[in-house]
């Protein structure tokens, strides 16, 4: 009997500890989980320690409520000009109502994918493939208000839409290689021709400086040499003033003077001047003199 007795208590603990798990459940921060009351929606649950009825309720898988990024793969959208191009887009965005999420779409980020397609093909498609390339913010922007409006109803917000890469076709991409190849070519003869333009620009005007200092230079040495020549004279005639010479002094100056006429290498004719035949007699004189 008492074995008996003890036997259903420990089967009565096991139940009960069955029961208890099933009854209690932790959410994680960051994370939301519905309740669902035989097959109906009964309440969201969010973080932290809660009961539910075992064997009644039944919590669904949980949803993460953090932003997520989801990169889609490259998509081919034709662009006006029927050019085929490769999109490849990011997607940041977050669940805000768990329940919309859960029972408004099966799969939210099929939904988005489709949805981010279709909206690229309709955006892209009224663009050149040069309007493609540099309009990355109007398409990013055009995509954002689409999937945020139709995201809506589901409870998701989309953030951030992000375009990686729009890739041109092969033969279009190496006609703009070759294209930007010529442009940098263009744009490297220019500075090469503006260089040495400046370059001989700098050179001549160095050296119409160079000149201008040197023509300035010899005017300031003439001036200077005549200057001193004046000086000299100046001080040489006072001189000889001052001395009151006499006629044998002059006399013996005009000697001193002649070989310096004589080695004269400008010219082979020997100009005497008038005054020297005077010189010539006051000399006779002065040596009959003595």
């Amino acid at each position: 009997m008492i074995s008996t007795s003890f036997g259903i208590l420990i089967l009565l603990i096991i139940i009960f500890g069955v029961v208890l798990s099933r009854a209690i459940r932790i959410v994680p921060q960051a994370s939301a989980g519905i309740v669902e009351r035989l097959g109906r929606y009964n309440r969201t649950l969010g973080a932290g320690l809660t009961l539910i009825v075992p064997f009644i309720d039944r919590l669904r898988p949980l949803i993460d409520l953090r932003e997520r990024v989801v990169s889609f793969p490259p998509q081919p959208v034709i662009t006006e000009d029927n050019l085929v191009v490769s999109i490849d887009t990011v997607i940041y965005f977050q669940v805000t109502d768990p329940k919309s999420a859960t029972y408004e779409i099966e799969n939210f980020i099929v939904g988005i994918e489709q949805l981010t397609v279709t909206t690229l093909r309709n955006v892209v498609g009224g663009l050149d493939l040069e309007a493609a390339l540099t309009s990355r913010d109007s398409i990013n922007a055009a995509l954002r208000g689409v999937l945020d409006d139709a995201t809506g109803k589901w409870g998701v917000r989309v953030n951030r839409v992000e375009i990686k890469a729009i890739d041109p076709p092969p033969s279009v991409q190496e006609s703009m290689e070759k294209q930007m190849r010529a442009e940098r070519d263009k744009r490297a003869a220019i500075l090469t021709a503006e260089g040495e333009k400046q370059s001989q620009i700098l050179t001549a005007e160095g050296f119409r400086q160079a000149e201008i200092l040197r023509a300035e230079g010899d005017a300031q040495a003439a001036v200077l040499r005549a200057d001193g020549e004046a000086t000299a004279i100046k001080l040489v005639f006072e001189a000889v003033h001052n001395a009151n010479p006499d006629e044998k002094v002059l006399a013996y100056q005009y000697l001193q003077q002649l070989p310096a006429i004589a080695n004269g290498t400008a010219s082979k004719i020997w100009v005497i001047p008038a005054e020297l035949s005077g010189g010539v007699e006051q000399i006779m004189k002065a040596f009959k003199s003595k």
